[in-house]
């Protein structure tokens, strides 16, 4: 979607192409004043008139389209709740993104919003383009009333250059969004783990990314057998991606992001039930955000030293698949019983934090996954379940969730759990040997005894929210990339050298 800033004009100005296009104001709770009140005024208070015969009373989330009259630069007013004094620009992003469903609808063609301030400028911006994202590359026929009509997104504010470097920044993290949203709704027939590695290296390598793609022989040679266990039961062979930016100074420790991608995940031998299980081409979401990520911190040149490690496989149950009862070798030298093949995610993610870990040494790392569905059953789809060994970092990552609207929930690690996992057989088995309680807890106690004591580690549960059941804000239907934007904050406040 593209993006032009430009300067004020005369709202009374004819400008080309003004058919079916919007003019965007924020308004605050009662009567009109700035831009709204003084284009009232060359509405000859059809405005005012539209927002008395209406629900809109200016709060936060609410939305008013109104046609205005002829001889005018825009054929319709969208006015914008939510405007207050100390309104933050991430408020207007998310305010501007829910406008996009309606514009739709109404058939505009082109919206210009209007901000006086130069950040929440980029701000409204960047909300309008991640909620005008969509993913229809296999529709052959649709309706004309199916598809979306915006297509022109103009800004208009004071300090055009200022509002550009802001949304160079947020742009380039849109665009890293797009491309993870894009691998979560592929089909898993089409993406699979060959073609996620073959698309991360072909889109990141231009980029300036180093990408290497380790195969089955490369995998089984470092040792992995947790991650190869898990990918044995498909005819689609596992890969690893890995993925370094250098932006840093040569002498900057790397942050670590991992990523689980499970292409499609039947559960295994462990089979899932049939209802829903479409939507397990998901669980690659993990991977997706990593990817990502690296490409916005490639697009807007970060200046961070930051590696990303990806398991990719696909969980089938054919002969060849593990059981409940095997027991896995780790690239750690730590044995797992395996009682659920379902429970896997936590197999494959064994392995790419130990790799992370071993050839890289990050002092900080973190790992999202679509982990458990206890991570649902307790927090929803509004909230990713966080834990880690470090209170500091997981700090970190929920203020910068907090910031962006991707919110976080910290869950508890102990010792309780992690007794819960010890096996009579191995070292561990991969999950508790109580009941299905503290799910997401268990889950993460798992991953922990693959974390060297020397590292500071947070794992994100991203299950309820990587394809939320309901869109809002600045997402869509479908993948919504959740993680991205929040690393992305957190990388450049914490991690970023500016020297």
């Amino acid at each position: 979607m593209k993006v032009t800033f430009v300067a004020p004009e005369k709202l009374t100005k004819r400008v080309a192409g003004a058919s079916n296009s919007a003019l965007a104001v924020m308004v605050g709770e009662g009567k009109l004043t700035g831009p709204a009140a003084a284009l009232d005024k060359f509405a000859r208070g059809e405005i005012a008139r539209a927002v008395a015969n209406s629900k809109f009373t200016g709060k936060a989330k609410q939305l008013l389209l109104a046609l205005l009259p002829k001889g005018l630069a825009y054929t319709h007013v969208l006015l914008v709740g939510g405007a207050k004094a100390d309104i933050t620009p991430q408020k207007v992003e998310a305010a501007f993104a829910e406008a996009v469903a309606g514009l739709n609808t109404a058939g505009i063609k082109s919206v210009t919003a209007l901000l006086e301030d130069e950040e929440q400028a980029a701000y409204a911006a960047s909300g309008l383009v991640l909620r005008s994202y969509r993913f229809d590359k296999y529709f052959t026929k649709q309706k004309p009333e199916k598809k979306p009509t915006l297509k022109d997104i103009r800004v208009m504010t004071p300090d055009i250059a200022a509002a550009k470097k802001i949304f160079a920044h947020l742009g380039a993290v849109a665009e890293g969004v797009y491309f993870a949203r894009d691998f979560g709704n592929e089909p898993p027939n089409i993406l699979f783990p060959a073609e996620f590695a073959a698309r991360v290296k072909d889109t990141l390598e231009p980029l300036g990314v180093k990408v290497d793609v380790l195969d089955e022989k490369q995998l089984a040679k470092l040792g992995c057998g947790s991650l190869l266990g898990v990918a044995q039961g498909s005819v689609k062979p596992a890969r690893m991606v890995v993925l370094q930016w250098h932006g840093g100074s040569s002498k900057d420790i790397p942050i670590a992001i991992c990523g689980k991608g499970v292409t499609f995940d039947t559960g295994g031998i462990s089979i899932k039930p049939a209802g829903g299980m479409e939507e397990m081409k998901y669980d690659m979401s993990g991977a997706g955000v990593v990817a990502g990520l690296f490409y916005a911190l490639a697009r807007r040149k970060a200046r961070v030293n930051a590696v990303g490690v990806m398991g990719l496989v696909e969980n089938m149950p054919d002969g060849n698949a593990i059981r409940p009862g095997d027991i896995l070798t780790s690239m750690s030298g730590q044995t797992i019983e395996v009682l659920n093949t379902d429970a896997e995610g936590r197999l494959v993610l064994a392995d790419v934090l130990w790799y992370a870990q071993e050839r890289f040494k990050p002092a900080n790392m973190v790992n999202l996954a679509t982990l458990t569905g206890a991570c649902v059953v307790a927090l929803g789809y509004e909230y990713a379940g966080v834990m880690g060994n470090d209170k500091g970092m997981i700090e970190n990552v929920r203020a910068a969730g907090e910031t962006v609207g991707e919110l976080c929930w910290e869950l508890p690690l102990c010792e309780i759990f992690d007794d819960r996992i010890n096996s009579r057989f191995a070292d561990m088995q991969n999950i508790s040997s109580v009941d299905r309680a503290a799910g997401s807890s268990i889950g993460g106690q798992f991953l922990n005894r693959f974390v060297k004591k020397e590292t500071k580690w947070v794992h994100m549960d991203i299950a309820g929210v990587a394809h939320p059941k309901k869109a809002g804000g600045v997402f869509p239907d479908g993948a919504s990339g959740f993680g991205i934007r929040l690393l992305d904050r957190m990388i450049s406040e914490k991690f970023e050298s500016w020297g």
